[in-house]
């Protein structure tokens, strides 16, 4: 188990955390949440896409020109369908409560002893190489970036 902490600003984004499983598996890219109701853990996720109607180029479903062509994209065209508007999928998770809940109380576990950790003279953050590279987290998460967090202890 392996926590990042993303530093002292008062964002609901508390930490990442990676998770190795029997020394054989690596689930990347958790990520610890202050909720309503105290601290949970996300799995990881990817924002959902669809297709541009005029050359079929990939984009999120918030995009609102095609990453290919340029075209204008129809706004808000995720309702359309009427589901339940969802803009991420998990790409990794738990198939039942136990689990669920197994590797929340492990991580949670984990986040309160380096936040225990950070407070002592000579901490030294957890290096995870692809969250200390800031090309990488403006990738994954443009709206910190947008939003003006990049630079505010997310990293360090």
């Amino acid at each position: 188990m392996r926590v990042k902490l993303t530093g002292p600003n008062k964002n609901r984004l508390q930490a990442f955390c990676s998770i190795t499983i029997d020394n054989d598996f690596v689930v990347r890219d958790l990520k610890i949440i202050e909720g309503q109701n105290g601290a949970f853990v996300a799995m990881p996720s990817r924002k959902l896409a669809d297709r541009c109607p005029k050359c079929r180029g990939k984009n999120h479903l918030r995009a609102q020109y095609c990453n290919d062509c340029g075209v204008r994209l129809a706004e808000k065209r995720f309702l359309a369908t009427g589901a339940k508007v969802r803009l991420y999928a998990d790409t990794a998770h738990p198939i039942n409560t136990g689990c669920r809940e197994l590797i929340q109380q492990k991580v949670l576990t984990a986040f309160k002893e380096e936040l225990e950790k950070s407070t002592q003279p000579g901490y030294e953050p957890t290096k995870m190489e692809y969250l200390d590279d800031i090309e990488y987290y403006e990738a994954e998460y443009p709206e910190e970036k947008r939003e003006g967090r990049l630079g505010e202890g997310l990293l360090p």
